[in-house]
């Protein structure tokens, strides 16, 4: 059986502060993907990363996005967008790798995703033990004009229009872009003779049962029409299945996501945007797939939470 986590940790200093070494102690992932890790290379809490290989691309954005794979056992291969990352060793010992010692796919970059290459977006791995290739992405978050609140007593500049509009575009450009990649890199995978997961937040909820309060959502990023309908396309019974979907079809939820202010967390308020989309046969073989929701607000690693998959490999 392989555990495989996908966590948007918020920040790793501060989530280490909160708890995540006793978390990965309490849910025993073998594979753990990470995103928002928000962290320098140089100021890394390495003990976060005890015990497990790590494959890290911090992206070049001070304070913001950062993504990582551990894993308790080696990788074959590790690919990112750009031209390097950070290797850590079970025991801790930290290496740049460069160029020459990543991964090359057998497809270029998506040409809109071209301007995301040094913002630590994205990490694939090929695991050495299991013939499984996975993805770990950081979707942006985007923005809305229709947005409750947007519209206030005072008019928005032009600059500020400007600014919620450049956002919304930024998405846009990425999902348009990372469909085709999601595309490539899954063919890839069955070429090799692996299976394909990709995981991570990828701000957005699906559908109804993805937001607590979804009718005031619809003019929200995160649940505009044409988010949720990229998401419907990538999905299907032969591409990509939403494994944690598949296995509570008609439940609220299970939420990931939940604000950090007033009661969100204390009465379950949240939103679904953190995924498993796995390969069809993966995904048959998911045996439990759940939110590691923590058990109180005061004891909150995150504003998310774990979402945990079990895999009969």
């Amino acid at each position: 059986m392989l555990r495989l986590a996908t966590y948007n940790v918020n920040g790793i200093r501060a989530a280490q502060r909160r708890g995540f070494t006793g978390w990965k102690q309490r849910c025993l992932p073998d594979v753990a993907c990470l995103q928002e890790v928000r962290c320098p290379y140089e100021a890394l809490p390495m003990e976060a990363f005890a015990g497990f290989h790590v494959a890290y691309d911090a992206g070049e954005l001070k304070g913001r996005n950062g993504v990582a794979v551990l894993s308790r056992t080696p990788f074959d291969a590790v690919r990112v967008w750009s031209d390097q990352a950070m290797f850590i060793s079970p025991a801790g010992d930290a290496r740049m790798a460069g160029a020459d010692e990543l991964s090359v796919p057998d497809y270029p970059l998506a040409r809109p995703l071209r301007s995301f290459n040094h913002e630590g977006r994205y990490v694939e791995v090929d695991l050495a033990d299991q013939p499984l290739t996975v993805a770990c992405v950081y979707v942006p978050k985007g923005d809305s004009l229709l947005a409750p609140g947007i519209r206030s007593r005072d008019p928005l500049t032009d600059e500020q229009l400007a600014g919620v509009q450049r956002r919304y575009d930024r998405k846009m450009a990425f999902l348009a872009g990372f469909s085709r990649h999601l595309t490539r890199a899954r063919r890839a995978a069955h070429a090799a003779g692996r299976e394909f997961l990709v995981v991570g937040d990828f701000n957005i909820a699906h559908t109804r049962l993805d937001v607590k309060n979804w009718r005031p959502a619809q003019k929200a990023s995160g649940f505009l029409p044409e988010e949720r309908a990229w998401l419907s396309e990538q999905l299907s019974p032969r591409t990509l299945v939403d494994v944690v979907r598949a296995a509570h079809p008609d439940q609220d939820g299970p939420y990931s996501w939940w604000s950090w202010m007033g009661q969100a967390f204390a009465r379950d308020t949240g939103w679904r945007i953190d995924y498993h989309l796995a390969s069809p046969q993966l995904a048959r073989r998911s045996a439990r797939a759940f939110v590691d929701r923590d058990h109180g607000a005061d004891e909150r690693v995150s504003d998310h939470a774990a979402v945990v998959v079990d895999y009969d490999l």
